[in-house]
């Protein structure tokens, strides 16, 4: 290849560099701006509390955006069956790895479920399969309580969501009081 060839070959991909830059700083901008609105918007639906809920809906919006950006910029640049290969290929993976991760993925939907659950808090005596107690934490995969015998157990969301039964602080008391 001569020095005349290689420039010429510059010239031609000029135009698809210069779009591909001008794409990626605009789809930077722009996914900056939505994971901007969409933590405030998180922020204001989450107490301070579950912080984690609304960092892991950000992650997981982010990563979406840039593998889509990703698979476009492929496709400026004249890549475009690569594009395609590789959605079709991460959809797979993504089905494999959702399998392989789906008691994880059913502890975390129970535990956002848990965490927005106005009748289950910390604090609150519990029955939930296979314990009695007070609720310590709820987690996003975990809920930990103390038990009557002050162990601390801890219970995946998806088991607690399931079934639980809340008792009530007057039922309690008097059950306690006659048993004396």
């Amino acid at each position: 290849m001569t020095i005349s060839e290689f420039v010429l070959n510059i010239a031609e991909a000029a135009p698809k560099i210069l779009a591909a830059l001008v794409f990626v700083t605009l789809a930077y901008v722009t996914i900056r701006v939505i994971l901007y609105i969409l933590r405030g918007v998180l922020d204001g639906l989450y107490p301070d509390e579950q912080d984690l809920v609304v960092d892991l809906g950000v992650a997981i919006a982010g990563v979406f955006l840039w593998f889509g950006v990703a698979l476009t910029l492929l496709n400026i640049v004249g890549m475009g069956e690569i594009a395609a290969s590789l959605g079709t290929a991460a959809g797979f993976i993504a089905l494999g790895v959702s399998y392989a991760l789906s008691n994880m993925i059913a502890d975390t939907v129970a535990g956002v479920y848990l965490l927005r659950d106005p009748d289950f808090n910390p604090g609150d005596r519990v029955k939930s399969d296979p314990v009695t107690g007070t609720v310590t934490a709820i987690e996003l995969r975990k809920t930990r309580f103390e038990s009557d015998d002050g162990d601390t157990v801890v219970v995946a969301n998806r088991d607690v969501e399931k079934k639980w039964t809340k008792y009530d602080e007057a039922v309690t008391t008097t059950a306690s009081v006659q048993q004396s």
